[in-house]
Order: C-alpha cells, then sequence, then structure tokens
C-alpha cells in the first residue's frame, strides 16, 4: 500500500501514546498532503527539539536548556518546591499557573512491583536541595495511588530532620463531580479531609 519509508512512519507514529495504528496512518496522510503547512514544519520543530534535548541538572525537568525555563526564570519563589512523579506532572501544574515556587522531578514513584527502589528516584538530589537551605515548604504532589502515597510518605520520612514546612495536595471531590459517579476511596479521602463550613 505504501512505500517502506511512508510505513516506518506510520509505525513510529502508532508507538506514540494515545495513537494506534488507524490514527498513525490518518496522520501520516495529512501530513503527506500538507507537506508545507504541516509536514515540514513538523520536521524542523522535531529536529530543533532533538538537537538541543536537555534534562535539567536542578530539578530535571526536560527542556532546551540547562537550567530549565523554570529554574532559570527570578521571578519563581525559591522558598516553595513541589515534588511530582513525572515532568508530565510538573508541566500540569505549570499550565495551571497557580504554583509560583520551583519544582523537583523525581523521575517515577517507588514500587516494590516493579522494582523502583529509592535509590532509582532523585530523593538523593533533592534531600540535597533543602539541606542547602533557601525553602521553607515542600509541597509533595504525588498522584492518589498507593505507589504515589507511598513515595510521599518516605520522602517525609526523608526530610523529617530539616527545618521544612511538609505539605501535599488535597484529595477528594472534583469540582463538578456527583457523589454517585465516585469510587469509595475518592469519597473516603473527601470524608476525612472534610473541613467546617465558612
Amino acid at each position: 500500500m505504501a512505500s517502506p519509508e511512508i510505513d516506518t512512519l506510520t509505525q513510529a507514529l502508532s508507538r506514540l501514546p494515545g495513537l494506534g495504528p488507524r490514527s498513525a496512518r490518518r496522520a501520516v496522510l495529512h501530513l503527506l498532503k500538507k507537506r508545507e503547512t504541516a509536514l515540514d514544519p513538523l520536521l524542523r520543530a522535531l529536529e530543533a527539539v532533538s538537537e538541543r534535548l536537555a534534562t535539567c541538572s536542578i530539578c530535571g525537568n526536560v527542556d532546551t536548556s540547562d537550567p530549565c525555563a523554570v529554574c532559570a526564570d527570578p521571578r519563581r519563589d525559591t522558598r516553595q518546591l513541589c515534588v511530582v512523579e513525572e515532568v508530565a506532572d510538573l508541566w500540569a501544574l505549570e499550565r495551571s499557573r497557580l504554583f509560583p515556587g520551583k519544582f523537583h522531578v523525581l523521575g517515577g514513584k517507588l514500587s516494590a512491583l516493579d522494582g523502583v527502589r529509592p535509590e532509582d528516584l532523585a530523593i538523593d538530589s533533592l534531600v540535597t536541595r533543602i539541606a542547602a537551605g533557601g525553602v521553607d515548604e515542600v509541597v509533595l504532589a504525588m498522584n492518589a495511588t498507593l505507589e504515589g502515597q507511598t513515595t510521599a510518605h518516605y520522602i517525609a520520612e526523608r526530610l523529617e530532620g530539616y527545618p521544612v514546612r511538609l505539605t501535599q495536595l488535597a484529595h477528594g471531590l472534583p469540582v463538578g463531580g456527583e457523589l454517585d459517579y465516585l469510587d469509595e476511596g475518592t469519597l473516603a479521602q473527601a470524608l476525612r479531609a472534610r473541613r467546617p463550613v465558612a
């Protein structure tokens, strides 16, 4: 049906998250039809990122510079540090534009089943950042999974002797959520975290 090169492109795209073989074929057809407006700009963007891709030596973010744009921003509050599991979590929090501080990416979460141990994550470098001083609050923004909460608990134990305030993201009812559609874990957390009505 297609040349080996087009087949290779389709297979490469189908390995991306959210794209299966059919979606990849549609994407390739679109790129081929719109070569000047879609394919060529995409190729240039991929080449530019590939040449300059770097992992931030301070926080672990992925960017085209080291330090990354977040760490290099002088307007950020250096006294607040938000710890996340993955770069995608950092990007999600950045999209909200609600956290004014700096970040630290662990590169995963503790998982006995998957063989992920504390030394496999960027926990030691986190402790080093805290030990250097200048951080007043550490926000543990782990996912609300068993592994995420285990990771948060482990980090809290490691930072116990340091003069920082540890906080974590609230868990519970999503905005616009209906009780009937929520799972029991979310309902239980919402009940445990209830607060007085103002």
